[in-house]
């Protein structure tokens, strides 16, 4: 039983698809359930029902749920197209069946793959994708689909697990939790309290398809903390979703503001939104990675568990990688704006350490404009240093920054940008085996990984598209949307009733609100999650937070426990040793795989995951040992059959 039928499902479902013909004997019937009370395919998160304007943060030629020949997987390779590549001639690959929404099939058929796309037109590819899976499982296998929520699930280890649904119970040899981001059970918040008592709106971290901004009322000054993902989502929900509307002048993009939009002031620790996504493809030849940051450079550090720092021993590798990418790049793309030839600048790069005056020298001799060159430290924190007399400099600095990060990020002369991107997504896929075998210690995995690490890779890695970077500069030039500055302070005001935001960048300047949104999505709590059967299996022993010490440090992630090798549930009960029954996948869990979509030909972590997943599953289910189900043993008194729909087998 699959419980959560989203896209870390429909992965596994196809990882099993493509490792049945070797794992699983003709003469063992298999019966998979998948189970969630949101539309399979698409799951909660991707699910059709949602806003048009939200949109994907990755063009549709960067989206595959397919292994291809760059993958490492034990099982075997199975490709399918890309959302592009799908959405070109979806009627060719099998199992064909029209989209049924008519915007979504408009979409579909004028999508470029350099779009990005509606989270409506990546649900359809997935309701496409898993019905490919199911037609791929081998005719003893049959998938059934509960549009219900599993409530808890009991059983000894070494018998039949039951799996309570909303009115029936479903009995099942192995069970896999592909839950998918999951928020958190709101704890006791000087914030919220205050909002409460003075009569404010506060709404703490959601996922922006689900919050209610009814309660941000016309005009009425918000405070939103983040300039993230979820910050973009919600700022084009309270505006263009509120009828305001974007217009295309020879001058720029212009906002025409409905009346029904609040006032925003938004800031963070950064104080600038994401970098958006580059519009352009590589020019020049793709850059063979990895070359620093790979396998036998790992193998290289010590061995230890515990004896790694990721700025002291892995930064280094990580930037030079990066900075590998985006020199390959410019040397092969815009030679004119280099001065020796790439053999030469390569050798001499390799030879040096990353944080080596000598490599300083290197790129400044064989790159003239430092507006070509790599600097993380720039990259990471633009508004450093920065004070400045008045909101307004504020708000005309900014305007200067989006424009030029828009502009930067569309023209493909700066190709060399995406160079570093493509290199940044190799090392991400490296770094889960570091993880894994334990290799860095406590406070690095707490303050570095989990910290520093993240949150740098999502502001140069994971940022909107470009149009989203023009619309917020249009909203500001409205004055629809304020910046707050960096290291932004949120406070409160017994004497005004009100929230208060302050910034080093503008020193004595406070901003004063009556709503406060926290524009980010709920970090991981296992202690709290929302999700009612992982928090009964947490309360009952039966699963526990990833809680990592050494003499020194000790760090409660908030994830849930996991083998690293298949993802079994490390169950206390059992010595804290891999449930043989229980399964969990996804962001939820220790193994840290966030990323929901694939880029082709980046050998994904996500991919690794679910095959190993999927094999450890066949495993057990083909195992001499494996119970049968007594006839009626699945079902519930009184329940209708009809609740339990079999997929179609097109």
């Amino acid at each position: 039983m699959i419980v959560g039928a989203g896209p870390r499902a429909v992965g596994l479902l196809e990882r099993l698809a493509a490792n049945a013909a070797e794992l699983l004997p003709a003469d063992r019937p298999l019966r998979i359930h998948l189970v969630d009370p949101y539309p399979p395919g698409g799951g909660r998160i991707w699910r059709h029902a949602q806003s048009p304007l939200l949109r994907m943060n990755s063009m549709a030629a960067d989206v595959t749920m397919f292994t291809d020949e760059a993958s490492t997987v034990e099982g075997p390779i199975r490709p399918g197209p890309s959302l592009a590549e799908w959405a070109r001639r979806p009627e060719e690959f099998e199992p064909y069946r029209p989209v049924a929404d008519p915007a979504v099939r408009d979409e579909l058929r004028t999508l470029a793959p350099t779009d990005f796309p509606t989270r409506r037109a990546q649900s359809a590819y997935l309701d496409w994708t898993l019905r490919r899976a199911v037609a791929a499982l081998p005719a003893h296998v049959t998938v059934t689909t509960h549009r219900d929520t599993a409530r808890s699930v009991t059983g000894p280890a070494d018998g039949r697990q039951l799996v309570r649904l909303t009115d029936r119970v479903l009995a099942a040899d192995q069970v896999v939790l592909a839950l998918g981001h999951l928020g958190s059970v709101p704890k006791s918040d000087p914030t919220a309290e205050f909002a409460s008592r003075h009569g404010l709106f506060h709404l703490p971290p959601a996922f922006s398809t689900d919050a209610d901004l009814s309660g941000v009322a016309a005009g009425q000054h918000l405070i939103v903390r983040g300039l993230g993902l979820a910050f973009v989502d919600l700022v084009a929900l309270l505006t263009e979703g509120r009828g305001g509307r974007f217009e295309q002048t020879p001058d720029g993009l212009v906002y025409h503001p409905s009346g029904r939009e609040p006032v925003i002031h938004a800031g963070s620790r950064r104080g600038v939104p994401y970098h958006s996504k580059t519009g352009y493809r590589l020019q020049g030849p793709p850059p063979p990675l990895p070359r620093y940051f790979g396998p036998s450079a790992l193998d290289a550090l010590p061995a230890g568990r515990g004896e790694l720092e990721l700025r002291r021993d892995l930064w280094p590798l990580m930037a030079k990688e990066t900075g590998f990418g985006h020199y390959h790049e410019l040397f092969h793309a815009h030679p004119e704006r280099t001065t020796l030839p790439w053999a030469e600048f390569l050798a001499r790069y390799d030879r040096l350490d990353w944080y080596s005056p000598g490599l300083t020298r290197l790129v400044a001799e064989a790159v003239p404009d430092p507006a070509d060159r790599l600097d993380f430290e720039a990259l990471d924190r633009p508004l450093a240093g920065l004070r400045l007399d008045s909101a307004e400099q504020l708000q005309h600095h900014l305007r200067g920054y989006l424009t030029a990060d828009a502009d930067r990020r569309a023209d493909p002369a700066h190709s060399a940008d995406l160079g570093a991107f493509l290199a940044l997504l190799s090392v991400y896929t490296q770094l889960p085996g570091v993880v894994a075998a334990g290799r860095l210690t406590v406070r690095s995995v707490a303050e570095e990984l989990d910290g520093w690490w993240t949150g740098f890779f999502s502001f140069l890695a994971s940022g909107p598209p470009g149009f989203r970077l023009r619309q917020l500069l249009a909203l500001a030039e409205a004055g629809v949307l304020r910046f707050l500055g960096a290291d932004v302070r949120i406070g409160t005001d017994e004497a005004t009733g009100t929230f208060t935001a302050t910034s080093p960048t503008v020193p004595g300047h406070t901003v004063h609100a009556t709503a406060l949104i926290d524009g980010y999505l709920p970090r991981p709590a296992l202690t709290g999650t929302e999700d009612g059967l992982l928090r009964e299996l947490h309360w009952a022993g039966e699963a526990a937070e990833e809680v990592l010490r050494d003499p020194t440090h000790t760090h409660p992630s908030g994830l849930l426990a996991v083998s690293p090798a298949d993802g079994r549930i490390l169950d206390p009960t059992l010595g804290g040793t891999p449930h043989p029954r229980r399964t969990a996948l996804g962001p939820h869990t220790s193994n840290r795989s966030y990323a929901a979509f694939a880029r082709p030909r980046t050998d994904a972590p996500a991919f690794r995951q679910n095959d190993a997943a999927a094999r450890s599953l066949l495993r057990a289910l083909a195992g001499p040992a494996r119970e049968r189900a007594q006839p009626g043993a699945a079902g519930r008194a009184g329940a209708p059959a009809a609740a339990a729909r079999s997929a179609p087998r097109p």
